[in-house]
């Protein structure tokens, strides 16, 4: 199959990713607003019919002082990955990157290599021998995801420093995904742990409502999350960055991001965004108040969530980044613990794979970013 590539327009890629049954919230033309701060452009692959069979959101950062840049496509492109001849499809992304400047590439394959389900997180937490998610055997392997990972080495990619929880710089190598595919809602709930299916209960219970909120409301969400942030040591994002992604996505489409927030006697107590792209409904920022936890807001929220997403039509519920760790005393442990009650399965992409352009110039930005 010949393949050609260009510069296309942001309406010819939103229709080509409006045509596919999902694809990443990074991936859609509207990210590049989000992301102010980097130069973007539109990249399409057109077949030998001059139809458009692949899209990719490039993000451009450039070096200080010199006009060359890092071009980063986050969980991207959106092609076929399992095509016998995904040389060729990456060359002439290469080929045209340089041209424009670039002196070396980071792409996050949408590849999924392995699924875990929650038994087997479970009894892997359990055992004394466990110490990652590594360690456990899995459950699902997808064998053509090695051969991809083969043809990117051959090609001269190299892998990524494994991001791990990836709540750096880098997408998160492994998530948490509840599938609600060929599901009932009833089954989904009976999925829950016990600890989970009696906190929805207790929240009930306490009067506790979900409610939507709107670009109105994003001041009440960042107070939420700054508190958030406070008490679990990381810097948070500014409010004009959510006002930002509120305008740009919904501006593309109006049920691209929603705002939940669980109340109780009038007062919000946690808050949540949802982003919507086909059938992949993402969890994507959580918070809540230090105060009221008894009366378990976030199960009440991500439940009111799943729901939602159900009654979209969505083949499955992302609640984003976990760490690999199942070390009961990593800090970051609470979180897997967390999300292994609603069911879902834990799953490792391909990591984020980089290619040096310019070996000098990809080797300097290697050791400015860790020092930094």
């Amino acid at each position: 199959m010949s393949l050609t590539l260009r510069t296309i327009s942001r309406e010819q890629h939103l229709a080509y990713i409006q045509s596919l049954s999902a694809a990443s919230h990074m991936q859609v033309p509207a990210w590049a607003d989000v992301k102010s701060e980097w130069r973007s452009e539109n990249l399409g692959w057109f077949d030998a019919t001059g139809q458009l069979v692949g899209a990719g959101l490039v993000l451009y950062r450039q070096l200080p002082k010199i006009k060359r840049y890092l071009a980063y496509l986050p969980e991207g492109p959106v092609i076929n990955w399992y095509a016998p001849n995904l040389e060729d499809w990456l060359r002439p992304m290469l080929a045209h990157l340089k041209q424009q400047g670039a002196f070396s590439v980071k792409m996050g394959p949408p590849v999924v290599i392995r699924r875990w389900d929650s038994a087997a997180i479970k009894s892997g937490i359990q055992s004394p021998d466990v110490k990652r998610l590594r360690d456990i055997e899995a459950t699902f392997i997808e064998p053509r995801a090695f051969e991809v990972a083969e043809r990117l080495r051959r090609m001269g990619w190299q892998q990524g420093e494994d991001g791990g929880a990836g709540f750096g710089d880098v997408q998160p190598r492994y998530v948490f995904q509840v599938p609600l595919e060929n599901r009932s809602l009833e089954d989904v709930h009976k999925g829950f742990n016990q600890l989970w299916r009696r906190n929805i209960k207790k929240a009930e219970k306490a009067g506790v409502e979900v409610v939507q909120g709107g670009y109105e409301h994003l001041a009440e969400w960042q107070r939420l999350y700054e508190i958030t942030a406070e008490r679990d040591h990381f810097r948070p994002r500014p409010l004009s960055y959510f006002q930002r992604m509120w305008t740009a996505l919904n501006t593309e489409d109006p049920n691209r991001m929603r705002l939940y927030f669980a109340m109780h006697e009038n007062e919000a107590v946690a808050a949540a965004t949802m982003l919507i792209v086909g059938g992949h409904v993402w969890y994507s920022y959580g918070a809540s108040a230090n105060h009221k936890r008894e009366v378990r807001p976030s199960n009440a929220m991500q439940w009111r969530m799943l729901r939602d997403a159900y009654a979209l039509g969505a083949t499955v519920y992302d609640l984003r980044g976990i760490s690999d760790s199942l070390d009961e005393t990593d800090h970051l442990f609470g979180l897997i613990q967390f999300k292994v009650g609603t069911g879902g399965q834990a799953a490792e992409y391909l990591g984020e794979w980089d290619f040096p352009l310019n070996k000098f110039l990809h080797k300097a930005l290697d050791i400015y970013m860790s020092r930094r």
